[in-house]
């Protein structure tokens, strides 16, 4: 099943205000577990987040990331990494969401291409790593 994306923006300030699942150098994970018990997601969450399915979602500011090409680019890397882990981040944490925010700049003296394959190569090793990192972490709580 493909994850569906958050597109408005209650949906986003519900994630980022939740607690993060796991961080690295560039990047937060950020995830909403939608469990019928708890007293606040019965009211407002099932609204928010609506039907069945993951939901994913990206934030990439223009404050960290300037040029359009960029952060397109980081977007993709987000949905495709995100697309294929987040089943598994699933498995310990049903009917969950889970949004990618980009927290610092990638260095422009590092990569001076808006879009170049060095880049992409980065920001996807970096993506395995975060998910990877919540999934260890979700595992280990269990």
């Amino acid at each position: 099943m493909k994850a569906r994306r958050l597109r408005a923006q209650p949906q986003f300030e519900a994630l980022r205000s939740s607690p993060s699942l796991a961080r690295t150098e560039h990047f937060v994970l950020h995830g909403l577990a939608l469990q019928p018990s708890a007293e606040h997601v019965a009211d407002q969450m099932p609204a928010l987040f609506p039907g069945e399915g993951p939901w994913l979602g990206a934030v990439t500011p223009k404050r960290w990331a300037k040029r359009a090409v960029t952060r397109n680019l980081i977007r993709r890397q987000i949905y495709g990494v995100g697309q294929a882990h987040v089943h598994a981040l699933r498995m310990s944490m049903p009917q969950s969401v889970f949004l990618v925010r980009l927290k610092t700049a990638y260095g422009v003296e590092q990569f001076r291409s808006a879009a170049s394959t060095v880049l992409r190569q980065a920001v996807r090793a970096e993506l395995e790593r975060l998910f990877a990192r919540a999934a260890g972490l979700k595992q280990g709580r269990s």
